[in-house]
């Protein structure tokens, strides 16, 4: 199959969002956890989460237009911090069912079982069964004109990782860890055992 973007454009919503979802390929996921100004908690799976660098920590994160009310956005908007809860494999099930929209009133948290927890005087909820847990400081958003979608970039301000995944030399072991990743919008697996090869030099 060859398709031009002119073929692409032509495919059914349906089958071409599924395609071009999937396309890109394995991708990791997380619960981004927030609250609203108001105090109302909210929970919301991503898969668009990428690493910008290490020094200082930054990491970017696409959010969907807001052509609707995205509970998430307007939270991270209003309150400047989010969470990056990593989804183990072990609860990948309750982490997919929060991309449903519930109304604004109610807690994802409480509707789909996920424990919540803070940490210190950071303002955003962690999720309790993340062995891996990231609390964000937002400090810029850019606009997408191309289709409405916003690009976050936040600095890790907390890491909550359990020590015996991470190898001497700083490295997570994800597999270890039992993490999930997933492919496409509905796509799940678990991370396989991972080969790790030395620093290339010419």
């Amino acid at each position: 199959m060859i398709l031009s973007a002119k073929d692409i454009a032509s495919l059914s919503k349906p089958y071409r969002t599924q395609l071009i979802n999937a396309i890109s390929g394995p991708k990791p996921i997380h619960v981004v956890g927030t609250i609203s100004a108001e105090g109302k908690t909210n929970a919301a799976i991503f898969s668009s989460i990428i690493h910008l660098g290490a020094d200082p920590p930054l990491l970017g994160m696409v959010s969907r237009p807001d052509s609707v009310d995205r509970h998430t956005l307007r939270n991270i908007r209003s309150t400047g911090f989010y969470t990056l809860n990593m989804v183990g494999f072990d609860w990948y099930k309750k982490a997919h069912q929060t991309s449903a929209r519930y109304p604004d009133d109610v807690s994802e948290f409480e509707l789909v079982d996920l424990g919540m927890t803070f940490q210190g005087v950071f303002p955003a909820p962690f999720v309790v069964e993340a062995d891996i847990k990231m609390g964000m400081k937002l400090l810029n958003e850019w606009p997408v004109p191309q289709n409405g979608t916003s690009f976050l970039i936040g600095q890790i301000e907390w890491l909550i990782i359990q020590e015996d995944i991470i190898c001497e030399d700083g490295w997570p072991d994800l597999h270890a860890a039992n993490v999930a990743g997933c492919v496409g919008l509905d796509g799940y697996f678990k991370i396989p055992e991972i080969i790790r090869l030395p620093y290339a030099k010419p």
